[in-house]
C-alpha cells in the first residue's frame, strides 16, 4: 500500500498537485513511518506549497532515518534558506554536499547562504558603529536595541491561511527546554522562561477556535513559529478575540446538508481550566442566529467529517478562492475547483 500511495504522489506531483501529493505521502508514511525517501520527497512537496516549518520537519526526519541521504539535507537547506535561517541552511547544505560529489545545485545554495549573511553582518556592522545619539525618525527605535537588563520584549506577529493561523514569536537563541507552548480551545500559551530572567507568558484568548490536537510549533533559531489549526474556515480579522469584533466573513458555499447534525462535545483538561470556563460560558450566553449559526453549522461538519470530507473541503475553498465548499472527494478530487463570484461581484485570486 505504501508503494501504491507513493507513485500516487508522485504523479501528483508532476501535474503540479502538490497538496494532493502530499496527502498520499502522508497516507505511505503511514503505512511505511520508517522509509527517509517518503519524508525527504514529502518536504519537497512542502517547499512547493511554501510549508517550509513542516518542510524542515520532514527533512529533519529523514535525516534521522538515513543520515547518509543527501537530498534529505537539500530539502533541509532549502527550507532553511526561505525561513531566512542561514546558517542552518548552510550546515545542512554542506553536509548534503559532503554526501553528493559535483551536484552543482548544493554549490549554488551554499553561495546564495553566504551572500545573505555577509548582507546580515553588514547590517548589523552598521548599525552597531553609529553613535547612540543619532537622530532617527520620530516613533522608530534602532536595531539592535541597547543590552538592558530589562524585562525582554519578545514582538510577535501573525498571517493565516484558510485553515490555519501562524503565529511567530520572535524569540533569538532561545533553547528549546526554555520554551512551553500548549494549546486550548480558544487559547493559546506561550512561556519562555530563560534562567536570570524575568519569565515571558503571552496567553491570549484567541479571534477563533482551534483544534488542539493538530496544532504544533517549532523552536527556530531566531524565533518560535507556531501553527493553529482553524475549527472553522473562515477568515480572522484579529488574532486575539474581542466582544466589539463583529461576526466574521463566512464562507459562499452550497448546500452541503439537509439536517443539521449534532456532535457529543470534547474538552481536554488544561492548566488554564478557570479560564476555558469563564469562555465557555460567554459563548453559551451568546445568541447565535444568522450568520453566527451558519458558521457553527460549517465548523461541525468539519470536525466531525473523515479524512476525504475533509479533503475534498480544503481543495474546493483553496481553488474556488473562497466562494465553494464541497463534501464530495469523488466529484472535487480529480478536477480543479471553479469559483463563481455573487452577482454584482468579480472573482479575485486570493492572496496569502
Amino acid at each position: 500500500m505504501a508503494s501504491e500511495f507513493a507513485e500516487k504522489a508522485k504523479e501528483a506531483f508532476l501535474d503540479d498537485e502538490f497538496r494532493l501529493a502530499v496527502d498520499y505521502y502522508t497516507k505511505a508514511i503511514d503505512f511505511d513511518p520508517n522509509n527517509a525517501h517518503l519524508f525527504a520527497d514529502r518536504a519537497q512537496a512542502n517547499i512547493k506549497l511554501n510549508n517550509f516549518t513542516e518542510a524542515v520537519t520532514d527533512a529533519n526526519k529523514a535525516i534521522e532515518l538515513d543520515p547518509t541521504m543527501a537530498k534529505a539535507y537539500l530539502r533541509k537547506g532549502t527550507a532553511c534558506l526561505k525561513l531566512e535561517e542561514y546558517y542552518t541552511s548552510k550546515e545542512a547544505l554542506e553536509k548534503g554536499a559532503s554526501l553528493a560529489q559535483n551536484d552543482s545545485r548544493f554549490t549554488k545554495l551554499i553561495e546564495e547562504c553566504d551572500k545573505h549573511i555577509a548582507d546580515v553582518c553588514s547590517k548589523e556592522t552598521n548599525v552597531l558603529a553609529k553613535p547612540l545619539t543619532s537622530n532617527f525618525p520620530a516613533g522608530t527605535t534602532p536595531f539592535p536595541e541597547p543590552i538592558s537588563s530589562a524585562k525582554p520584549k519578545y514582538r510577535h506577529e501573525y498571517y493565516q491561511k484558510p485553515e490555519e493561523v501562524v503565529v511567530t514569536v520572535f524569540a533569538k537563541g532561545i533553547p528549546g527546554k526554555y520554551v512551553a507552548v500548549d494549546f486550548g480551545e480558544q487559547i493559546l500559551s506561550v512561556t519562555i522562561d530563560v534562567p536570570g530572567q524575568d519569565p515571558y507568558h503571552f496567553q491570549p484568548r484567541l479571534f477563533g477556535k482551534i483544534i488542539p490536537e493538530k496544532c504544533r510549533y517549532e523552536i527556530l533559531s531566531t524565533k518560535v513559529e507556531i501553527r493553529l489549526a482553524k475549527a472553522e474556515l473562515i477568515n480572522w480579522t484579529s488574532l486575539e478575540y474581542s466582544k466589539e469584533i463583529t461576526v466574521p466573513q463566512k464562507v459562499n458555499v452550497p448546500l452541503v446538508a439537509s439536517q443539521r447534525p449534532t456532535y457529543p462535545s470534547s474538552k481536554n483538561k488544561r492548566d488554564w481550566d478557570k479560564l476555558e470556563a469563564e469562555v465557555k460560558k460567554e459563548e453559551k450566553d451568546e445568541k447565535i442566529d444568522g450568520d453566527a449559526a451558519l458558521n457553527k453549522l460549517f465548523r461541525d461538519i468539519y470536525q466531525n467529517a473523515d479524512e476525504d470530507m475533509r479533503r475534498a473541503m480544503m481543495k474546493s475553498f483553496v481553488e474556488s478562492n473562497g466562494t465553494v465548499l464541497s463534501t464530495d472527494w469523488k466529484d472535487v478530487g480529480s478536477k480543479k475547483v471553479e469559483g463563481s463570484a455573487p452577482e454584482g461581484m468579480e472573482m479575485k485570486k486570493w492572496e496569502y
